[in-house]
């Protein structure tokens, strides 16, 4: 009997890869983690899916099925609330959490998750923005890769134990004297041929690496397509070889 094609060529999980599931509810984020089985060992479950049990999805993912998980609700508010609000999602022993790259948003969550293993990440400018976009929201003027250089260097200087950009912006805030040891990770990537779909400032996964992203964000590319493991596979296929 043959074996399947999935099973020929498999490839261990690369946990640089991270998979956003941007879908409403936990049931359809649990049929996709299922469906795609070990082929992904971390998952991101955001801020669209809170309603929808994101929380239960987030413990069933990390106790039950062994995942990592990143968290990413962009947490912003005054420092008492965003602390309170890391003191409590820490005790869920997941792995990374956004916050906005605010300094003293960033101070806030770290104390939050002090003395846990909780990573706290400053989101430095959405991917979804362009220059337009900042001009529309009253941001200072200037280059945008410099602007995101210089909020991932103030949230290191704040604590910060990585940062979310672009994977245009990866090689330099990867370039500041403070980015030794600190993540970068980076939403906005699209394997080649993909629709851009509401991302901006998107590259491929090779890029992204490339540039000094640790880990790399992707979504509807893998869980929306038709074969969802073969989808993440060729992502993984293509990590091994940076």
């Amino acid at each position: 009997m043959s074996m399947p094609a999935h099973a020929q060529d498999k490839l261990p999980a690369d946990d640089r890869l991270i998979v956003a599931l941007d879908v409403p509810n936990v049931v359809q984020g649990l049929e996709i983690a299922e469906r795609i089985g070990d082929q992904v060992s971390f998952y991101k479950i955001g801020l669209g899916m809170l309603t929808g049990g994101g929380l239960a999805l987030a413990n069933e993912l990390k106790q039950e099925r062994g995942k990592r998980i990143f968290l990413d609700m962009k947490f912003f508010d005054i420092p008492a609330t965003v602390e309170a609000a890391v003191r409590g999602i820490a005790q869920y022993n997941l792995d990374f959490l956004t916050v906005h790259g605010d300094p003293m948003v960033v101070q806030a969550a770290k104390q939050g998750a002090a003395g846990t293993g909780l990573k706290i990440l400053g989101v430095t400018v959405l991917t979804s923005m362009d220059r337009a976009d900042l001009d529309g929201a009253m941001i200072k003027p200037g280059d945008i890769a410099e602007i995101v250089t210089e909020r991932a260097a103030r949230a290191f200087e704040a604590g910060a134990d990585g940062v979310i950009a672009s994977p245009f912006e990866a090689a330099m805030i990867r370039a500041l004297p403070n980015a030794a040891g600190r993540l970068i990770v980076t939403p906005g990537v699209r394997p080649a041929g993909s629709a851009s779909n509401d991302q901006k400032r998107i590259a491929t996964p090779t890029d992204a690496v490339r540039n000094g992203a640790d880990h790399i964000v992707v979504g509807r590319p893998v869980w929306a397509a038709a074969d969802p493991v073969a989808a993440a596979r060729a992502i993984v296929a293509d990590l091994a070889g940076r």
